[in-house]
């Protein structure tokens, strides 16, 4: 059971999805700490609906120090908008999902819907989503898990942006179940570079 801190910097999506599968047991973490970089967000209400502790720190230090208090084991960026730098003792225990199959899409500045609207114009029959550990670069770090949906020629925006996120809802979950299965190391090292 991966002891987790859950940085966001909006709604809370991805945090509604990891309660309800803490709740239901399908997912192998306990949330110790959410935290978000904006200030009075959905996503910390819904925390602190949920019994989560829940800050708002704007920095990497802020984050840092907060997460000192907690017992930590991984760092989910659910959500978390900004680059970010985490503590030696977890520098490889961040762990990220992209809104693509990485190595399509991705890198500085693609996120969302800016991600959806590159697949739509380059006419992509598939996308999906990656799970991987984040290092100093943005979505550079090693994969755990890519899901792969098919996307419609006629498909809006909106329509690849739901479609994608569903399947996100699976793969976060099932990655950090793999993680806490096989530890943070076998994905490092699987990866060559």
């Amino acid at each position: 059971m991966l002891k987790m801190a859950v940085l966001l910097s909006g709604s809370g999506r991805t945090l509604d999805n990891f309660h309800s599968r803490i709740k239901d047991g399908s997912l192998a973490g306990e949330i110790q700490v959410v935290i978000s970089n904006v200030e009075n967000v959905l996503g910390l209400s819904k925390a602190e609906n949920y019994g989560y502790p829940s800050y708002c720190c704007v920095d990497n230090d802020q984050i840092n120090e907060t997460l000192e208090r907690f017992d930590i084991d991984i760092i989910c960026l659910a959500g978390y908008l900004k680059l970010y730098t985490p503590p030696v003792g977890l520098k490889r225990s961040v762990i990220n999902i992209h809104p693509s199959l990485i190595p399509s899409f991705c890198g500085d500045g693609f996120y969302g819907n800016v991600v959806h609207r590159a697949v739509k114009s380059r006419g992509c029959t598939v996308s999906g989503c990656t799970v991987h550990f984040a290092d100093d670069k943005y979505d550079e770090g090693p994969i755990i898990l890519q899901k792969c949906v098919e996307i419609g020629y006629d498909d809006d925006i909106a329509t690849i942006a739901s479609t994608v996120f569903a399947v996100e809802c699976e793969a976060f979950p099932e990655a950090i179940n793999r993680v806490d299965e096989k530890g943070v190391g076998f994905f490092w090292e699987r990866v060559s570079g």
